[in-house]
């Protein structure tokens, strides 16, 4: 793909790594799409990265025209919303799924928002939904996806951001990219509490979509 023409989507579950990408692909010389309502905080102090219009990207496309060539942030369930008449690069974050579900419970208890699916739910829910949109990935032809793991990014910077250049383009700024990573932010390394062994968890898919929506717009990012 012609990366002038493309929209590099960083992309994702929450509390999986994407900030950090947003702003290790600024510093590589990647200009990206942000709007900087959500600001900085204790879950995420070096900031979220993120582009309001992104929310509502079902009923509004049309700032993706001025995103050809830059970064924009987009949780994992909004991808099937995506025009299909534009091309994108996705670098698509992946992290341990107990430290994605600690995270996540941390900021909804600062931010004091009620939560009626519990860690061992949400595994379920999250687990199938990765399944299927990574399955949906792969069938599309105006798609390229690069899946990036944070815990490895942490342990071996350098080898993973040659791969993100090998993926996006040598132009990149390597050593400006590998100083974003900040160990000292690697938080919430232990399990959730209510930590659920993988096929553990009841299935009940009725409603899975709803249900994601539902956490996600309790964490801020729908």
């Amino acid at each position: 793909m012609d990366m002038s023409e493309c929209v590099i989507v960083v992309t994702g579950l929450p509390r999986s790594g994407t900030s950090m990408m947003m702003k290790m692909l600024q510093a590589g010389g990647v200009e990206i799409v942000t709007d900087n309502v959500r600001k900085a905080d204790e879950d995420n102090p070096e900031g979220y990265y993120e582009f309001e219009k992104v929310k509502r990207i079902g009923e509004d496309a049309s700032w993706l025209d001025e995103a050809r060539g830059k970064a924009v942030k987009m949780a994992s369930m909004l991808l099937y919303d995506l025009p299909r008449d534009r091309s994108y690069k996705l670098v698509f974050m992946r992290r341990k799924m107990d430290e994605i579900l600690a995270s996540q419970r941390k900021m909804l208890e600062r931010k004091g928002t009620g939560d009626e699916f519990d860690d061992g739910e949400m595994r379920g829910l999250f687990s199938r939904h990765l399944a299927e949109v990574e399955s949906w990935i792969s069938r599309q032809e105006n798609m390229e996806v690069l899946y990036v793991d944070y815990n490895e990014m942490l342990l071996d910077p350098l080898e993973n951001i040659r791969r993100l250049k090998r993926f996006l383009g040598d132009d990149l700024d390597e050593e400006r990219m590998a100083g974003v990573v900040d160990p000292s932010l690697y938080r919430n390394r232990k399990p959730a509490s209510a930590t659920v062994k993988e096929g553990d968890e009841t299935v009940d898919d009725t409603g899975d979509d709803e249900k994601i929506k539902a956490r996600l717009r309790d964490l801020g990012y729908m």
